[in-house]
């Protein structure tokens, strides 16, 4: 009677905790799921709870910013991608939403631009802060590396792809990204654009930098969730068609209450929490 009255007790402990950590207690074997942008703290922290779970499952959380994520898929290096854009040949599952924002020096005169006017800015069509009623600067535009799906997201969305000025500065990491805008003075003013939950950290810790509102929205999570923000992003896991556990297990925890707690953490979860 006691045993029933315990085993009772657990599985409703587990049930009011989300059905995922029933689901996985037989999930086991190895993960490797590879990335390259700046989703990295937020997949470390879906992995390490996913093993909580699942003792017998190991995932290796591979991050570079040099890496191709997708063809190391393809290629059977990972099990699974985190990118911003889909591949026909594999199947992709949107985990969260994350916006792109436009990031300026706090003290530019830019109160706000439209969509067009990024993709111009970008393109190198507007070159001169004055022609978007600021003063006399040059625009000092900053990319991503090529590999980046940030990149490839920005790029389609503002349909830009290959149109990049080729005076821009390309630039890897947030960090350095934030820390070019800060330290770039006229006669030069810089742009960049970056993962929006990013941008919104930075804003937030008083770095002396701003996000500019697109087509008069304010870049935050609300207006990311409602698609009103126009440059939004889906944090997508890709992996190859076909069955496998583990990938199935993981890819569920990601869209379960507990683990879209944490993806709220950073990002803007797909589903309510």
């Amino acid at each position: 009677m006691i045993a029933r009255l315990l085993c009772s007790l657990g599985l409703s402990i587990l049930l009011h905790w989300g059905m995922a950590f029933v689901a996985f207690a037989e999930v086991a074997g190895s993960l490797t799921i590879a990335g390259n942008g700046p989703e990295l703290l937020t997949i470390e922290s879906l992995a390490h709870a996913f093993e909580r779970a699942n003792p017998r499952a190991y995932l290796d959380v591979v991050w570079d910013s040099n890496s191709r994520p997708v063809e190391m898929v393809k290629s059977g290096q990972a099990h699974m991608a985190v990118t911003g854009t889909e591949e026909p040949s594999l199947t992709a599952t949107p985990i969260a939403w994350d916006g792109i924002g436009i990031l300026v020096h706090l003290s530019n005169f830019t109160k706000e631009v439209t969509r067009q006017q990024v993709a111009d800015i970008f393109s190198g069509k507007i070159a001169l802060w004055s022609e978007l009623g600021g003063p006399e600067t040059k625009i000092l535009v900053i990319d991503r590396p090529r590999n980046q799906n940030l990149r490839d997201t920005f790029e389609s969305q503002l349909g830009i792809a290959g149109k990049i000025t080729s005076a821009a500065r390309t630039i890897g990491s947030d960090e350095q990204v934030v820390k070019t805008v800060v330290g770039t003075v006229p006669p030069l003013s810089a742009v960049a654009y970056l993962s929006l939950s990013q941008g919104l950290s930075v804003v937030s810790n008083g770095v002396a930098v701003r996000l500019l509102p697109v087509d008069k929205v304010e870049p935050e999570g609300p207006t990311v969730k409602d698609g009103r923000y126009p440059l939004r992003r889906s944090v997508l896991l890709l992996s190859k068609k076909g069955p496998n556990p583990l990938v199935e297990a993981f890819t569920q925890f990601a869209l379960s209450p507990a683990g879209q707690q944490l993806i709220a953490e950073t990002y803007v979860t797909i589903k309510e929490k």
